[in-house]
Parts: structure tokens; C-alpha cells; sequence
């Protein structure tokens, strides 16, 4: 339990947003009782399961195992950085840019017992990853979901319209991660022991994580969240303890912040012009929204105003790049690198990629139109 406070009263960006909160809610216009609907508690709900799931995987050891498989299979810091980097990518095209996280951050975490890699940087590019592979299918990230779902395209047609972003960026992510990691030969530590590892905690993690990717895909959640809680509560009852719980309270602050935003005053005095904008004033706002409130709420609040044309969704996810904000993948990976400096690294490489992401997906669409 002093672990689990410890996480709440050490985490600055909770403390952060709960002060930008307080000061909101004197200035927006809004009803208390409408809080509670402001957070997405699905999201919420989602990143529970993942928290916990993804706790057991690492707490089993089967993480080490995999990682030293990897470590063995791969001689050149390059060729795994490149392999890790596209199978991110690849993974978040059908599990979601989240999912991927939990599965690849973890593992990657764990290369560091067997080698001297630059593991941050790793998963920075992990990150950025997913926000590029995410973006070609409508179950790839939240705002692909939102945006599918107001339009009239077929899955086939979403892939189709957002093809040609995705295989630019990750080409564009690809040569990146060439030049970013050295080829030199991967310095291994000396591990002649054997990674130990609980068989029955993985198994049990591995089908429930099954289950909750079933559960939501059928909008049934909440009840397999409460299986996977019962179950951790009766066989591994320290994972849940384990867990960074602080990261979900994080969120919520979050999803309150936008909301107290969205209804000051001056915003809502201008939001009506929206619906006027021009394309190229569409995809500035909507890159520039996404900066600074993420851009899956940002495609909520644009959405109100304008059709999910094209521009918006390249431009929506375009914004999950530069700056922490942009996209929520982006807290998650950092909060699980667990690397004071790698707040401040990330955006080394978020920052210019943005830029090349604005100016080559604009001109790309003035090309397709």
C-alpha cells in the first residue's frame, strides 16, 4: 500500500493537471453533475485491463524469456531497432496503437538485463510507431473509430483513403530509425542461468488477455474486467498492487481538463467559424488542437462541426506526433520507461517528425485531390 501512495504523491503530471483543473473550473461555464461525462470511461476501462494484464505477462517472466530470445537472434543494435520498430507499427494496424504498447514496452524493457541498448530511445521510436501503423485502419486508434463511424466508408475504403499516409510515414519512420540507432554489434551481458518464469500466471494472463481483446471487440468489457480483477484478487493478488495505478487517474484529469476547456467562454465564441474553415485551415486547427489536447478529443470536438473528410483524419493523425499531448500512446510509453530523461528526448524526434509529417501529408493530399 506505501507503493501504491507513493505513485499518486510522486506523480508531477497528475499534480499538474489537477491545477490546471482547479483553475479551468472557475473559468468554464458548466455543470458539476456533467464531470462524470466527460471521461471516457471506456478508454478507462480498456486501460485497466491492459495495466493489469500486461502486469501479470511481466510478473510470469516470460518477458525474459522473449527477451533473450530476441537478444540471441539479433546480432546489430540496427536490425532490432528496425525489427522492433515494424512490428509495432504492424501490431497497432489490428490491436490498436495501446495494445501494441503493453506487449512490445514491456519486452523491450527487458533487454536491458541481457544487453547495453539504448532502451529509452527504443521506445520512444516504439511510440512513434504505433501513431504512424495505427493510422491505416479504422480500428487502429480511437479517433480512426470515431471518424469511421461518422462516415460512410467501408473498411476497405478507410484503408484505401489512409494508405498512403501510413506507408509514407512509416517509410519516412523507418529511414529515422536507420540513422538514430548504431550498427555496431549489440554488447551482451553474460547470463548463464536460464530465465525463470511462472507457467500458470502466464497461461492465465495470455487467455484473458485473449478474452479481453474478444470483449472489445463485442462491447463487453466491464464484465471480462471483472473476471480478470477476480481472478489476479484469488492467484496473484502483489500484481495488482504493482501496478501504476496514478497513470489511470492521470487520464481522467485529463479527459476533465479538455472538457473545462472546451467550455470557456472564448472558445465556444469561436468554435461556430469552424465549419468555415478552408481545408488547409482544417488541417492546421486540427494538428494544432491535437497538440495541445490530444487528438483523440480533438476529433471529438471537430467532429461536431465538420465531415470525416480525409484532411481531418490525416491531419488528426498527424497530430499524434510532436508534442507529449498529441496522442495518448504517447504517455502511455513514456510512463512505462520508467526514464526521467526521456520525456525531454522524446520530443528530439517527435518534434522534427511533425514537422516532415505537416508538410509532406499536406502536399501528398493536394496530389490525390
Amino acid at each position: 500500500m506505501p507503493q501504491l501512495l507513493r505513485s499518486f504523491l510522486h506523480d508531477s503530471i497528475l499534480h499538474l493537471l489537477i491545477v490546471i483543473g482547479v483553475v479551468l473550473a472557475f473559468l468554464a461555464d458548466f455543470r458539476w453533475p456533467d464531470l462524470p461525462g466527460a471521461v471516457d470511461w471506456h478508454t478507462i476501462i480498456t486501460l485497466t485491463g491492459l495495466l493489469i494484464l500486461t502486469k501479470g505477462l511481466e510478473t510470469s517472466g516470460y518477458f525474459d524469456v522473449l527477451g533473450g530470445r530476441l537478444i540471441a537472434r539479433f546480432r546489430h543494435e540496427r536490425a532490432l531497432a528496425l525489427f522492433m520498430v515494424l512490428a509495432a507499427a504492424l501490431l497497432s494496424t489490428f490491436l490498436t496503437n495501446d495494445v501494441a504498447l503493453f506487449i512490445l514496452v514491456p519486452l523491450t524493457l527487458t533487454l536491458r538485463k541481457f544487453s547495453r541498448l539504448p532502451i529509452s530511445r527504443l521506445i520512444i521510436f516504439e511510440a512513434l510507431a504505433v501513431n504512424a501503423g495505427s493510422l491505416l485502419t479504422p480500428v487502429g486508434n480511437p479517433q480512426n473509430i470515431l471518424l469511421w463511424s461518422h462516415g460512410k466508408l467501408s473498411v476497405v475504403a478507410f484503408i484505401v483513403q489512409m494508405l498512403p499516409l501510413a506507408a509514407w510515414l512509416l517509410l519516412s519512420l523507418m529511414l529515422l530509425t536507420w540513422f538514430s540507432f548504431s550498427k555496431r554489434s549489440i554488447d551482451k551481458h553474460d547470463n548463464p542461468e536460464q530465465p525463470k518464469w511462472q507457467k500458470p500466471l502466464f497461461i492465465v494472463s495470455v487467455v484473458l488477455y485473449l478474452l479481453f481483446i474478444a470483449g472489445l471487440e463485442l462491447e463487453i468489457t466491464g464484465w471480462i474486467l471483472l473476471l480478470i480483477l477476480a481472478t489476479f484478487l484469488v492467484m496473484a493478488r502483489p500484481v495488482l498492487l504493482r501496478i501504476d495505478w496514478s497513470l489511470l487517474t492521470v487520464f481522467i484529469a485529463m479527459f476533465i481538463d479538455v472538457f473545462l476547456l472546451t467550455r470557456l467562454p472564448v472558445m465556444q465564441a469561436h468554435f461556430e467559424a469552424v465549419a468555415h474553415f478552408g481545408q488547409g485551415q482544417l488541417y492546421l486547427l486540427a494538428i494544432g488542437l491535437s497538440q495541445v489536447i490530444s487528438n483523440v478529443p480533438a476529433t471529438i470536438l471537430l467532429l461536431q462541426k465538420v465531415p470525416p473528410t480525409d484532411v481531418l483524419a490525416w491531419a488528426v493523425n498527424i497530430g499524434g506526433f510532436g508534442l507529449l499531448p498529441g496522442s495518448l500512446a504517447n504517455l502511455i510509453a513514456l510512463r512505462m520507461a520508467k526514464d526521467k530523461a526521456v520525456w525531454w528526448q522524446f520530443h528530439l524526434f517527435s518534434l522534427p517528425l511533425l514537422a516532415w509529417s505537416m508538410a509532406s501529408g499536406w502536399l501528398l493530399l493536394q496530389l490525390l485531390h
